[in-house]
């Protein structure tokens, strides 16, 4: 399963959180976290692109990464908004309450195959 992550606030912002998960063990366990690089355009070198992309094995936990997600916004400042994306469903934690998370950890231990629908979340 890939699931694709957003944050407010820019390159610094992603990078502060890509580190983030990878020293978090729980999260390292299960998934494989990168930085993406955009394609470069002829003669230039490649950028970063706007979102971390998780790779998660059969020893994913979905609460593991919520609770690294959560912890990680809490050293921020202003509370960075994240918008997390597993194939048609899009979860966007903004405020970090016990509803948005249990919204995030639903979405992200649905079946392959069945998330969207009526899972989709604007988290709000």
């Amino acid at each position: 399963m890939r699931v694709d992550v957003q944050v407010d606030g820019g390159e610094q912002e992603l990078r502060s959180l890509y580190n983030w998960l990878r020293q978090d063990s729980a999260v390292r366990r299960g998934a494989h976290v990168t930085l993406p690089q955009a394609p470069a355009e002829p003669g230039q070198m490649g950028t970063l692109a706007d979102v971390l992309q998780l790779v998660t094995d059969n020893g994913w936990s979905a609460a593991s990464f919520a609770l690294a997600l959560s912890t990680w916004r809490q050293t921020r400042p202003g509370r960075r908004s994240v918008t997390v994306q597993r194939g048609d469903t899009t979860v966007i934690v903004e405020n970090g309450s016990e509803e948005e998370l249990s919204r995030l950890i639903e979405a992200l231990e649905q079946p392959e195959g069945s998330a969207g629908g009526a899972a989709d979340q604007e988290g709000r």
